[in-house]
């Protein structure tokens, strides 16, 4: 993180739980009940050059042809087997493409994308250090609740903005320091923002699906596995790109026998990403082959029950479709389906 932005949100009372963590002193909500979030836990590799749009082609599961200034996407890069080294969300600006992804994975990501590159003319450049990351979530009046916009759709000014929700106005900002730290003071300062805490943002993200990886889950899942083929993550006609063999055949042979759902459990101690699920029924108990993507305590401000955890799990589908779930833990803890499997 930019050394200048992080003194800044330390004079507005932020608390730097780790290098991936921001909070804030609990208040009052505002009354408009809008709010921002400092994102740590994301980074943003720059990918340019006169071969960028094709050199991304080759490797990423969505198509770079779609993607453009009003319309980024979520994608993934792909081992050659198929299996899912990073998600992210891709932005177009005039002479590059920003990626969005987990800050864990980033040198990862650049280096196996690096390999690739051979005579291309591409540059990547790690612009976590020079570009900042805010959330923002604005309450719509009801009146407008009905102009959603469509996911992913970006706006671009003094700040590239992408919309993160079709229901609501949660929206992903990329911005220079001096613009974040202007567009920061102007909505706290001028329009009533609320400054929240990043595990909160995160805790949006889980409910609304959006499957970040981690390094306990890199290289584990198919792309179909986390949903990528129904959130527009997957381009089935663009042609050749590393993994396309294996993403492709599972979805002409048959869907994937995993998937991705929201699920909660009340637990003292949140499951760590990886871990796994048991799916009990009767006097059988299968293997944990359902998996905890990512987990998150739930605020206690939204929730009846002090310990709930909401979870994105990669379900192993049941062929009777009957699900009765705990963590693979000392207690056999419940886990309940909040979405099902299609």
């Amino acid at each position: 993180m930019n050394q200048h932005w992080k003194n800044f949100l330390l004079n507005q009372n932020a608390h730097f739980e780790n290098e991936m963590s921001i909070t804030f002193p609990i208040i009052s909500a505002c009354s408009s009940g809008n709010t921002l979030y400092p994102l740590a836990h994301l980074g943003i590799l720059k990918i340019a050059g006169n071969d960028a749009a094709k050199f991304l082609q080759g490797q990423l599961t969505c198509n770079i042809n779609n993607i453009t200034e009003t319309q980024s996407s979520l994608g993934a890069l792909c081992t050659p087997q198929g299996r899912a080294i990073t998600t992210f969300i891709l932005a177009k600006t005039t002479d590059a493409f920003l990626m969005v992804l987990p800050k864990e994975l980033l040198d990862t990501v650049k280096n196996r994308l690096q390999r690739y590159t051979l005579r291309a003319a591409v540059t990547l450049t790690d612009c976590s250090e020079t570009l900042c990351l805010i959330g923002l979530v604005r309450t719509k009046p009801e009146q407008t609740k009905r102009q959603d916009n469509t996911l992913f759709s970006t706006s671009q000014q003094d700040t590239l903005s992408i919309h993160l929700s079709t229901l609501e106005d949660r929206v992903l900002i990329i911005a220079e320091v001096d613009r974040a730290i202007a567009l920061w003071s102007d909505y706290v300062n001028n329009q009533g923002f609320l400054p929240v805490s990043s595990e909160q943002w995160r805790y949006l993200d889980i409910l609304s699906g959006l499957p970040w990886l981690t390094t306990e889950t890199s290289e584990e899942f198919i792309p179909q596995m986390l949903n990528l083929d129904q959130l527009g993550g997957i381009s089935y006609n663009k042609g050749c790109y590393t993994g396309q063999e294996i993403v492709a055949r599972t979805h002409y042979l048959g869907k994937a026998k995993k998937v991705l759902c929201l699920a909660d459990c009340i637990s003292p101690l949140i499951p760590v990403p990886n871990s796994g699920i048991l799916n009990s029924s009767g006097s059988n108990t299968t293997e944990a082959s359902t998996k905890v993507l990512t987990a998150i305590r739930s605020p206690v401000s939204t929730e009846t029950e002090e310990n709930s955890v909401k979870m994105l799990i990669v379900l192993q589908l049941s062929e009777h479709d009957t699900y009765n779930l705990m963590l693979n833990d000392n207690h056999q803890t419940p886990v309940t389906l909040l979405t099902r499997p299609l």
